[in-house]
């Protein structure tokens, strides 16, 4: 009895311990930011200047922005957990083909903006980055938001507390508390986990055009957690499968064009 009890508690502790340790570590398991920071010019970003804005809490991101020609719409991008914005070329490129203004955030602690990445935090830069753009004349009716994967959590509460033109979320998820608890049963993640992005608290409270696409082969984020936030999002909206295709292979051109069909056919015209 005593060896079974002893046993038992060695086992107890290794949990606690393992439980400890992911609580302590879990932002450095949960954002992969680099820290490259250079100048669009530097990467091939056509038509961006940099602007360094100060967040509510006083933090300083960065923002790369090209304005819009006369009339047209303004793209709002929020990136996924890894790399930064400069490792993004290709979208960008993508967006000025179009004929759309553009703006990049760089999220905290990411590609030369200060700080440390926080759920709270980015919501703030999101807000921030919102509220200039409107200064600058954007018209709120002509601004798109894009989410890639990570970056949908961010954009679905600007949409939900800002009034937008449209809504673009690629590998959208209800939570990802949800996601981290199917990935770690044998853990309380819902009791341990600090930043959730809880999507789906906020997406009835969207009031512009949704379009969600996901990859059915996506091994990162299940599409059935992207097809949840969907359903439970009001009209009008757009949800668009993409068969035997992985987490990243969605990012891309396909997808990109998918989304400027969706933006003619929403936004205001001139």
């Amino acid at each position: 009895m005593r060896v079974i009890v002893i046993s038992l508690g060695i086992v107890a502790g290794l949990y606690i311990a393992a439980a400890a340790a992911m609580f302590t570590f879990q932002r450095q398991l949960q954002y992969f930011p680099s820290q490259r920071g250079p100048s669009p010019a530097e990467v091939g970003f056509d038509g961006a200047t940099e602007y360094a804005l100060i967040a509510g809490d006083g933090t300083r991101i960065v923002l790369w922005f090209a304005p819009a020609p006369p009339g047209a719409a303004t793209i709002l991008y929020f990136q996924g957990n890894g790399g930064e914005i400069a490792d993004r070329r290709d979208r960008w490129a993508a967006y000025r083909a179009a004929g759309l203004g553009v703006a990049f955030l760089s999220y905290r602690g990411y590609g030369g903006s200060a700080g440390s990445p926080t759920e709270v935090g980015l919501h703030d830069d999101a807000a921030t980055v919102y509220d200039w753009l409107m200064a600058q004349g954007v018209a709120a009716d002509r601004l798109a938001l894009v989410g890639e994967s990570l970056g949908t959590g961010v954009a679905v509460r600007l949409a939900a507390d800002r009034p937008i033109g449209a809504l673009l979320l690629e590998a959208p998820y209800t939570a990802i508390v949800d996601i981290a608890a199917e990935t770690y049963p044998w853990l309380p993640v819902r009791l341990l986990m600090l930043d959730q992005y809880r999507s789906i608290d906020h997406i009835a409270r969207i009031k512009a055009p949704l379009f969600v696409t996901h990859g059915e082969a996506d091994g990162v984020i299940p599409f059935r957690f992207g097809k949840a936030l969907f359903d439970a999002a009001p009209d009008p909206k757009e949800f668009l499968a993409a068969p035997r295709t992985g987490h990243n292979d969605l990012f891309g051109p396909s997808t990109w064009a998918a989304e400027m069909a969706f933006l003619a056919g929403v936004l205001p015209q001139e």
